[in-house]
């Protein structure tokens, strides 16, 4: 997440592409199913997250609220909670226009501010959440049915680490403004070497855009694959009921990161017994062989977010294809009404 040289990785060319071939359960420290540690849904979904209020590190356009003003402002809420007339409006003017039998009853919303009168180059409110408890290692799941859209937008999901950058970072969903496919990046600030292993590109079906993972407050661009796959990000990914992310973090083997479109998701992962050595070649591939996963990457916490312009999304705003400027984006309340995330559930197996 916390990316300005990411703008650089925006606009390079794909150097590295890759067709989807068969991924060798051989890789798999395990065939079998994993089992749930830490299901996260429903009315109580917001007890086992932090609310974050400082800065944004990105330089985003944004205050970041706390959980009883997120949800007095109807920018964090259980669907159906705060809409006592049942129309997907939070009451609060924000309607779900993506709302469909893909988001359950008690999807989670997190939203950015799309009432407010604010000035171009202002900051408008928005939410920011991390999980209470850390993990190393395991497989980390998020189902949504939409993901903010948007010119300035700059969503993600990620996990982090302490001491940033050594205890590392996994940007699972990340990308800007009108990005048509999920980028995943992966930062390590180790002397603990960390790199995409571009010689067994057949590990993945995405394309490389830089394969150093290492990273540092002036140079944080980190090592990163763009998926194939046009329902990813933004308006693809929404516009086909949302779907699946997963992480699978696996010290001895590597981080392999998968997107599923709704009507792609593996049956076991419907019915909680995932098991990943049956899900194919993976859209993203960290191997143990040139990556030490152990050394670079430890205690994350996981976190969802969306930001507006900051560093990634304002530098590269030009290159976009969006009108104006970026601070000038900010003062248009209609350009947010989709910048929110519907989440069915995150889940951690183990």
């Amino acid at each position: 997440m916390r990316s300005f040289y990411k703008v650089c990785l925006a606009t390079l060319p794909l150097t590295i592409l890759v067709g989807a071939r068969q991924y060798s359960p051989s890789r798999y420290s395990r065939t079998t199913a994993y089992s749930v540690k830490d299901y996260y849904q429903g009315g109580d979904f917001f007890d086992d997250w932090d609310f974050y209020t400082g800065s944004d590190p990105t330089g985003g356009n944004v205050i970041y609220q706390s959980k009883s003003d997120a949800q007095s402002k109807g920018l964090a809420y259980v669907n159906g909670d705060s809409d006592s007339d049942n129309d997907n409006d939070n009451d609060n003017g924000h309607t779900d226009s993506y709302f469909s039998s893909s988001s359950s009853s008690s999807s989670i919303v997190l939203a950015i501010d799309s009432t407010s009168t604010v000035a171009a180059g202002g900051d408008r409110d928005a939410v920011r959440i991390s999980s209470q408890t850390s993990y190393t290692g395991g497989l980390f799941v998020l189902d949504a049915s939409q993901m903010p859209v948007g010119c300035s937008v700059w969503p993600s999901f990620w996990t982090v680490g302490p001491n940033w950058p050594y205890g590392g970072e996994i940007d699972i969903v990340e990308g800007i403004n009108n990005q048509a496919q999920n980028q995943m990046t992966v930062h390590s600030g180790t002397n603990y070497t960390c790199t995409i292993d571009t010689n067994n590109s057949d590990e993945y079906t995405g394309s490389v855009l830089a394969s150093n993972c290492y990273s540092t407050e002036s140079s944080d661009a980190g090592c990163s694959i763009k998926d194939s796959s046009s329902t990813s990000f933004a308006d693809g990914f929404n516009n086909a009921g949302g779907g699946v992310f997963a992480l699978l973090w696996d010290n001895s083997v590597g981080l392999s990161m998968w997107h599923f479109a709704r009507s792609d998701i593996p049956a076991d992962l419907t019915s909680q017994a995932p098991t990943p050595s049956s899900w194919g070649t993976p859209s993203g591939f960290w191997s143990a062989k040139t990556c030490d996963i152990t050394d670079n990457f430890y205690e994350h916490q996981m976190v969802i977010d969306t930001t507006i312009c900051g560093n990634w999304a304002a530098g590269a705003y030009s290159q976009s294809g969006c009108s104006g400027t970026c601070t000038d984006m900010v003062a248009d309340a209609s350009n947010y009404v989709d910048a929110k995330w519907v989440i069915n559930y995150v889940a951690v197996y183990q």
